[in-house]
């Protein structure tokens, strides 16, 4: 585990590989994944490698770059997914399930009866699933980056 990790953070043990995720972007700053109870198929969370428990920790060096990766996350989702557009957002404490920061980017549908900020969550209904659109995000990263 790299120095500027927290030993007890999930998140910093899917960067060091002790814990599976359904990784979909990667680069010397930040990796993303599928969030594993999505509000919909294809819900990512962007969490830089070194742990920052809030946005208000992460360096300023690293913000323009992270938040550059969560464009790039945002385009990459609405295009495998062929979404009408994404929810970008993040919380700092409150409601933040792992104090490690990260961004949500939650592919949205015209009418898909998201009211609020009370969303229910589910799991990928089959393993097939998840990773057809960890594929497709996947692909999507790579021809967009270009």
């Amino acid at each position: 585990m790299p120095s500027s990790a927290n030993i007890t953070c999930l998140f910093c043990k899917v960067v060091a590989g002790e814990v599976d995720a359904r990784l979909v972007f990667e680069d010397e700053i930040s990796i993303a994944f599928l969030d594993h109870r999505p509000v919909f198929p294809g819900h990512c969370l962007l969490i830089p490698r070194a742990h920052h428990e809030t946005l208000l920790d992460l360096p300023a060096d690293l913000t323009g770059p992270f938040f550059q990766n969560a464009q790039l996350l945002a385009r990459a989702v609405e295009s495998a997914l062929e979404a009408d557009g994404t929810f970008v957002a993040m919380n700092n404490r409150v409601s933040q399930s792992v104090p490690h920061f990260h961004v949500h980017v939650v592919p949205r549908r015209r009418k898909d009866g998201l009211r609020g900020f009370f969303w229910p969550r589910h799991k990928y209904e089959s393993e097939s699933i998840a990773e057809s659109i960890q594929a497709a995000i996947r692909s999507a990263v790579i021809s967009l980056a270009r």
